[in-house]
């Protein structure tokens, strides 16, 4: 289809409401259009469903389990992935039906200034652009920690540079090849966890080599290893392994049909969070005790807890291939990272929250085709310009692990990364509640949307109200720390990120000013939206069953 003959997606607001009736009402029209940018829609239905699947399993839950289970017990990791599983997918619906209506480079970030306000989009997108910056050192730093089960020969700086040079050369590459190393490693993981549940069922009924039965031994011993504050200080683990989940948001821009492909991936998060985090959780705590040197952050070898498991269990073909899957894990989000810092930079851009680097004009608030270098794409689809910061910066971070321990490492970045992430999931929820509120208010009726979920308002509400909630319970565990004595170091250490929010808010109100949120009733619905060709046969109601096998088999 030539894209020329098509009315430009943000043009006037008074001849984009009548494009968006005449488009409406017309049941010829053969293509979709708006909310187009320089990004080429060249991912699939399968890429933004194995994305999804996959884009959060990282260190987080293979490492960061072991710190977890040592501070909190086996019920507080437990029940810490339960409450953060539950956010996560409520997070996930409130973004699949924005996502759809409009796939924006940065999404969230451009739905918060869209919905709420400039500057709380100025603010959580910086807060996002930090979290990717900090989640690629430290996967970079995690990669560091995996390789040492085999060899320690290898200086660190020497393999933190190695694989600093392929998540780069994943990303320089291609859109459609990150997508298809990406399907490929969450094939990986997705396949390897029934593996996992399965023999660590076994080892605990007492079917290895070299342990008998044990069963619930650890969870009747002591569930809870520290008490509330030890299942406080689970949660930033918790969080930290789930973010990521946003990814599906970003990826919609580059996807051929997000109608589509979105509400599929928004259907797999359920199958998702039970088997790798639900059950992966209550497979380690039946098999490794919470005082076992051997964990990571231990004074042992510091290891998964899963490797760990195997190697107790005397099988240590298990434990190598386990290694194996971590540190694929690891690279798969360690990539993953880079594509989501360098879009949510490029949506930064379009907003003109990004630093200018060049003399070209100023343009106006969401234009096609931004003056700053961080807007624009090359041929292929490509943000070259965010992606150099990204992985630059993110990059050099990861050698902070070569004077300090890896487990410290990861408990500073992780705490930091896991309040940028709440603070991110709850600006989601609430934008998904002020769209809903904008689009009654204009209004217009539901059935409008392209896709609805069924779980408005009460999702969105559940997640924003864990959010804050979870964000001021942590300012205590801030305060009084767990094992040591309140000090300075230890609250920024644990809460900078917050201190750093409300900074980056303070000035971006201090910019903007304006009102504390948009008036619903002068939201824009239409300048940003992508518009959806009338096709019959997509039409056609399905049956809820027909749905659920779609979203878990396709």
């Amino acid at each position: 289809m030539d894209i020329s003959t098509l009315t430009p997606p943000f043009e006037s607001s008074s001849s984009r409401e009548n494009e968006s009736e005449k488009h409406l009402a017309s049941t010829q029209s053969t293509g979709d259009h708006g909310a187009d940018t320089d990004l080429r829609r060249s991912l699939s239905t399968r890429h933004l469903t194995m994305i999804a699947l996959g884009s959060s399993i990282g260190m987080g839950l293979w490492l960061g389990s072991g710190t977890s289970l040592r501070n909190g017990g086996p019920a507080a990791i437990f029940i810490g992935y339960i409450l953060a599983g539950t956010m996560v997918w409520a997070v996930s619906h409130a973004i699949g039906e924005m996502a759809v209506l409009y796939p924006l480079p940065s999404a969230f970030v451009q739905w918060a200034c869209i919905f709420i306000s400039p500057s709380v989009g100025f603010a959580v997108g910086y807060a996002y652009l930090f979290g990717y910056l900090i989640t690629i050192a430290n996967e970079l730093q995690g990669v560091v920690t995996v390789l040492n089960f085999w060899t320690d020969s290898v200086p660190t700086a020497a393999w933190i540079t190695i694989f600093w040079l392929v998540i780069i050369l994943i990303n320089v590459c291609a859109v459609r090849f990150f997508g298809e190393v990406e399907v490929i490693s969450s094939t990986i993981k997705f396949s390897w966890i029934f593996v996992v549940i399965i023999s660590l069922i076994v080892v605990s009924a007492g079917g290895a080599p070299d342990q008998d039965a044990i069963g619930f031994r650890y969870w009747n011993a002591e569930p809870f290893t520290n008490g509330f504050k030890g299942f406080l200080s689970v949660m930033p683990t918790c969080i930290f392994a789930m973010s990521g989940s946003e990814s599906s948001a970003l990826v919609a821009a580059e996807t051929q049909n997000p109608r589509k492909s979105v509400p599929r991936a928004v259907g797999s998060i359920w199958l998702r969070l039970s088997l790798f985090y639900i059950l992966g959780s209550l497979a380690i705590t039946i098999t490794v005790s919470p005082h076992d040197p051997n964990l990571f952050g231990g004074n042992g070898g510091s290891n998964s807890p899963f490797v760990v498991a195997y190697q107790n269990a005397g099988i240590p073909v298990l434990a190598h291939m386990m290694n194996a899957v971590i540190f694929i894990s690891i690279i798969s989000t360690g990539s993953i990272s880079g594509y989501g810092g360098s879009r949510t930079l490029m949506g930064l851009s379009h907003l003109n929250m990004a630093p200018k680097v060049n003399r070209f004009n100023h343009v106006r608030l969401n234009a096609t085709k931004p003056s700053q270098i961080f807007g624009r794409a090359d041929d292929t689809g490509r943000p070259y310009a965010g992606l150099f910061v990204v992985l630059l910066v993110g990059g050099g971070l990861s050698y902070l692990n070569v004077s300090s321990s890896g487990s410290d490492v990861f408990s500073w970045f992780s705490n930091l990364t896991s309040l940028f992430t709440l603070f991110g999931w709850g600006t989601i929820c609430l934008s998904h509640l002020r769209m809903r509120h904008a689009w009654k208010t204009q209004g217009r009726a539901e059935s409008d949307l392209p896709w609805r979920t069924w779980t408005y308002p009460y999702a969105s509400c559940w997640g924003l109200f864990w959010c804050v909630l979870l964000i001021i319970a942590e300012f205590y565990l801030s305060v009084w720390p767990l094992h040591t004595s309140p000090n300075p170091r230890d609250f920024f250490a644990n809460y900078v990120s917050v201190i750093v929010i409300l900074v980056v808010y303070t000035g971006a109100r201090c910019w903007y000013r304006g009102w504390w949120w948009v008036d619903a009733g002068t939201i824009d619905l239409d300048g940003p939206r992508r518009f959806y060709a009338r096709d019959e046969e997509e039409a056609t109601s399905r049956t809820v069953l027909s749905r659920a096998a779609g979203w878990v088999f396709k």
